[in-house]
C-alpha cells in the first residue's frame, strides 16, 4: 500500500502532478457515439453544442473488427474537433482485452491534451486502478502532458460492488463510478435480460384482507438497482469523486427512462449515460434541479444567515442540516447556470419570487 504522504506524488519521471480535488463540471449526460461510424462521426461537432460529455466508445457496441477503426477515428475527431466548454472522454476497451494496451498508448500520446477522462469497465479492485495509474503517468510523461487524465470505473461485477470503496479511493485519479446494470446482473446471475430499469417481477405486495388471498392485493414494482446505486454514491461521496447512473437500454420508453433518472438523481447521482440523442434532453430535465427547488434552497439559505441555530419557513422547522441539503441544491444550480444561459435565467426568476 502506498504510503499517505506519496498518494498525491506522481508515479512517473516527468509526469504532472496528480489533482488534489475532483473538478466539478457539469456532467449530466455522458453521450456515447462510435467513432468507427462515419454518420456518427458526423454528428459530433454538433452533439458537443447539446451535451456536458461526449463519450468516444471503443469497448461494447464496436465490433472486434472495427476496434482499430474506432481507435483510429477517436484521434481523428479528437483532432478536428472544438469541443468548446464540452468535455471528450473515452471508454476503452476492459483490461482483460488484446486492444486496451493500443488503446492507451494510442490515445494518451496522440490526443491525450484533448481528453479529460478515461471510463475503464469491469473494474473489480483498486488492483486494476493502479494498473491503469502507473501506465497512464508513463504515457503522460512521454507525451509531454501537463494535465493529468483522470479516470472512470465502470462498477459492472460482482466483486466490483464488493470492492467499491477501495475503487473509489485508489488514485487521485479517480474522477467518479457508474453503474453497468448489464453486465453487473450477468456477473450476479440476476434474471433480468434488461438493460437498467425494473422488473415486473421484482415486487412486493400489499398483505390479504381476511382469508381472501387473491383479491384486492395491490402490488408495487421495485427498483432492481437501488441498493447498488446508493453503495455506489456512499462510496464516492466518502472519496470525494461523482456518481453517476449509467445506460437505460429502453429507447422508446422514454418514461420508463426519465423514472430511472430520477431515482439516480434523487439518491446522489451527478449524471448518466445517454445511449441516442432522445434521452439527452432527458438527462439535462432531470439532472438539473428545479428551479423551484433552487428558489427554496436559496431561500433557507438566505434565513439561515450563518448556518446556526433553527428557524420557521412556511411552518417547516430548518436547521443546521436542512441548509447542508439546500447548498448542495443551490451549488450545482450555480455550477450548472455558468454553462446553460436559460436556467440561469429559470433560476434567478424563480428565487425572486420566492424572496419577494
Amino acid at each position: 500500500m502506498r504510503s499517505p504522504k506519496d498518494f498525491f506524488a506522481p508515479l512517473a519521471v516527468g509526469a504532472p502532478d496528480p489533482v488534489r480535488e475532483i473538478p466539478a463540471l457539469p456532467s449530466r449526460m455522458i453521450h456515447f457515439f462510435d467513432p468507427s461510424n462515419e454518420k456518427m462521426a458526423a454528428k459530433v461537432p454538433d452533439l458537443a453544442k447539446k451535451v456536458d460529455v461526449l463519450l468516444g466508445n471503443l469497448e461494447d457496441a464496436v465490433r472486434a473488427d472495427r476496434k482499430e477503426a474506432a481507435r483510429n477515428g477517436l484521434v481523428s475527431i479528437a483532432k478536428s474537433t472544438d469541443f468548446g466548454a464540452t468535455q471528450l472522454w473515452t471508454r476503452i476497451n476492459s483490461l482483460d482485452s488484446p486492444w486496451v494496451l493500443d488503446d492507451l498508448i494510442t490515445l494518451v500520446t496522440e490526443i491525450g491534451d484533448k481528453l479529460d477522462v478515461i471510463m475503464v469497465p469491469k473494474v473489480e479492485g483498486a488492483q486494476d486502478i493502479h494498473y491503469v495509474d502507473r501506465l497512464l503517468a508513463q504515457l503522460e510523461a512521454r507525451a509531454g502532458l501537463r494535465r493529468p487524465l483522470l479516470v472512470h470505473a465502470i462498477l459492472e461485477t460482482a466483486s466490483g460492488v464488493a470492492n467499491v470503496e477501495e475503487i473509489a479511493g485508489a488514485s487521485p485519479r479517480m474522477q467518479g463510478i457508474s453503474l453497468g446494470p448489464a453486465d453487473l446482473a450477468a456477473s450476479r446471475r440476476m434474471k433480468t435480460t434488461r438493460v437498467g430499469g425494473g422488473h415486473p417481477g421484482y415486487l412486493v405486495r400489499t398483505d390479504p384482507v381476511g382469508d381472501d388471498l387473491e383479491t384486492g392485493r395491490t402490488t408495487y414494482q421495485q427498483d432492481l438497482w437501488h441498493y447498488t446505486v446508493a453503495r455506489m454514491v456512499d462510496a464516492c461521496a466518502m472519496h470525494g469523486i461523482l456518481p453517476y447512473y449509467g445506460p437505460f437500454g429502453d429507447i422508446r420508453d422514454v418514461v420508463a427512462c426519465e423514472d430511472q433518472f430520477r431515482n439516480a438523481f434523487l439518491l446522489g447521482c451527478v449524471g448518466t449515460w445517454t445511449l441516442h440523442p432522445v434521452q439527452i434532453d432527458i438527462a439535462r430535465r432531470v439532472f438539473s434541479p428545479d428551479p423551484k427547488d433552487v428558489a427554496w434552497a436559496r431561500r433557507v439559505i438566505a434565513a439561515m444567515g450563518d448556518g446556526t441555530g433553527a428557524v420557521m419557513i412556511d411552518g417547516k422547522m430548518q436547521d443546521d442540516a436542512s441548509v447542508k441539503q439546500c447548498r448542495v441544491v443551490a451549488e450545482l444550480a450555480d455550477a450548472l447556470a455558468t454553462r446553460d444561459p436559460e436556467l440561469a435565467k429559470a433560476y434567478d426568476e424563480a428565487t425572486k419570487e420566492a424572496l419577494a
